[in-house]
């Protein structure tokens, strides 16, 4: 029979139904900063979602680059993938535990940008799944190692030298994901060298302020105001950035669950843009 899968977000309740069709593939993809004391990997090993396998953010990048997390080039994402069950007929539900939609995003956004159309984070996370009385297990998946060939849509991100020129003429809207205190260069950058602040024009919406208390995705109607208190055109392109491209796709998603279509990641982020000598930086609101 064949299977949909509810895109980009589904709930604690279709997986369950679903748990144990063949094509479904769950990722955990727990990510966390050095700062926040807790080990994605190590948290998988203790209690994850029957069936889910570990995606790890940092394996799933380009090993050479200059910053974190820089997505490889396609091919080599792919044969990563592949060599985790995860093939083009795959319906691939991929969360994170951290209550947040933290880092899972990350993963729906590179599936996307290799044009992988079935798949969806789950609203609430393992959380949701939790509180919701379903069963977490230890037990390890494998997955025989499959082909993903990959249709990429170089339009969902963005490089430095294409951020100079946005920042210079304004031609898209960047929406910035840090918490309040980076952006306005009141707290200090995590990482050496890195200036605070922002580029200038942008406009700050928190990755948190985007879900309930629970965890959950706001209602779309919720997270068009919070879009629209930031200014944030939503029919305008859209660039979004954080610190290493993590939760700037946070707010991909919230944009994609109001129908935004114009919206790219800035991948380096602003570890490469405020750690270059020469790019504008502005401080304060």
């Amino acid at each position: 029979m064949t299977v949909h899968l509810p895109t980009p977000l589904v709930d604690i309740d279709w997986l369950a139904q679903h748990l144990d069709h063949p094509q479904l593939r769950i990722v955990d993809a727990s990510w966390y900063l050095p700062s926040m004391g807790r080990n994605g990997r190590a948290e998988f090993d203790a209690a994850h979602i029957p069936g889910a396998i570990f995606g790890d953010l940092e394996l799933l990048a380009d090993e050479t680059a200059l910053y974190p997390h820089t997505m490889p080039a396609a091919e080599v994402l792919a044969a990563r993938l592949g060599a985790l069950g995860i093939g083009n007929d795959s319906l691939v539900v991929v969360y994170d535990s951290s209550g947040q939609h933290f880092s899972a995003p990350r993963l729906w956004w590179m599936l996307r940008t290799l044009g992988h159309t079935q798949i969806a984070v789950l609203d609430g996370g393992l959380g949701a799944w939790q509180r919701a009385g379903h069963a977490v297990t230890t037990n390890v998946t494998v997955h025989a190692a499959t082909h993903f060939a990959p249709a990429l849509d170089a339009s969902r991100w963005r490089d430095l030298e294409a951020m100079r020129e946005i920042v210079a003429t304004g031609r898209e809207q960047v929406v910035d994901a840090r918490s309040a205190g980076r952006f306005t260069g009141a707290e200090a950058e995590p990482r050496a060298g890195v200036r605070g602040g922002h580029m200038p024009g942008a406009h700050h919406v928190h990755y948190a302020s985007l879900v309930n208390a629970d965890g959950t995705m706001k209602p779309a109607d919720a997270l068009r105001r919070t879009f629209e208190e930031a200014d944030v055109q939503l029919d305008a392109p859209i660039a979004a950035s954080c610190g290493t491209g993590i939760t700037a796709c946070a707010v991909l998603l919230g944009l994609d669950v109001v129908g935004a279509t114009r919206t790219a990641l800035y991948d380096g982020s602003w570890t490469e843009w405020g750690s270059q000598p020469d790019t504008p930086v502005e401080t304060g609101a």
